[in-house]
């Protein structure tokens, strides 16, 4: 039997205007405590004590090994993204997660509006790294950080910030886990939606659609199915525009 529009099971009520802007009301209370809060937290991340590291360290760019502190570019504070990287994989294979992640910052030209430069980092060896890059059409600085150790390299995956005073750097704040939704603008997104994710950890109404593991929508095979599978790639890398679209499938490139 096919549902029609107003039969959608697990649909919330529908009311009147009124009702429902006093509804919306009601909840815009907790979304501006919840606001108020995001602003106490990033007050006590502007006081967090910091980290002095040898920004002397070479990490390697399109240019060949560089000092990290050149990763400011002038300027005093510094955001990097740590995108994992699978050695020796195509570039379908590589980690849906962070090319989610990356492919949501296309330039930082605002943040440097403000006196912050931005740059990816990675462990993949730079000469795979590069190829990658093209590949995506990334316009962001990207550097290897291969067997860099400390708060340069680390582990990845993760936003990390860094102040530089003069000729020093510090590390002063790292995120972990989730904390890198907030690169994410679709998670935030898809968060106003009467949907959300889609994804089964969420609180949705009873009989509202299931939800599928996390990532689920992030991967699609080659026809198109999000299954996140074993021959699925990260979705923008699909229709890359101007770039030969890559048969092979999955993490070690098996063909469909």
């Amino acid at each position: 039997m096919t549902t029609t529009p107003n039969e959608l099971p697990g649909r919330p009520p529908v009311v009147d205007p009124a009702t429902w802007q006093a509804a919306r009301d009601e909840l815009l209370v907790r979304e501006k405590a919840h606001t108020r809060a995001g602003d106490a937290l990033a007050a006590a991340r502007r006081r967090l004590p910091m980290v002095e590291f040898d920004p002397k360290v070479e990490v390697v760019g399109p240019g060949g090994p560089v000092p990290f502190l050149e990763l400011f570019q002038g300027r005093d504070e510094l955001i990097v993204y740590k995108h994992m990287w699978y050695d020796g994989a195509p570039h379908q294979g590589q980690c849906e997660g962070c090319t989610n992640a990356a492919w949501h910052l296309k330039d930082a030209v605002y943040l440097n509006a403000r006196g912050v430069s931005f740059a990816i980092l990675t462990t993949g060896r730079w000469p795979e790294v590069a190829a990658f890059v093209e590949f995506m059409g990334y316009t962001q600085p990207w550097y290897s950080v291969r067997d860099v150790t400390g708060p340069a390299g680390g582990d990845m995956g993760y936003l990390t910030c860094f102040l530089r005073d003069g000729d020093r750097a510090f590390l002063t704040y790292e995120t972990t886990g989730r904390g890198t939704e907030r690169f994410n603008a679709t998670f935030n997104m898809l968060d106003m939606t009467p949907y959300g994710r889609a994804e089964a950890w969420e609180d949705n109404p009873a009989g509202w659609p299931e939800g599928h593991h996390p990532c689920w929508y992030w991967r699609a095979d080659a026809d198109g199915n999000a299954d996140g599978g074993p021959t699925s790639r990260p979705v923008p890398q699909w229709g890359r525009p101007g770039v030969t679209p890559e048969q092979t499938l999955g993490r070690n490139g098996h063909h469909h």
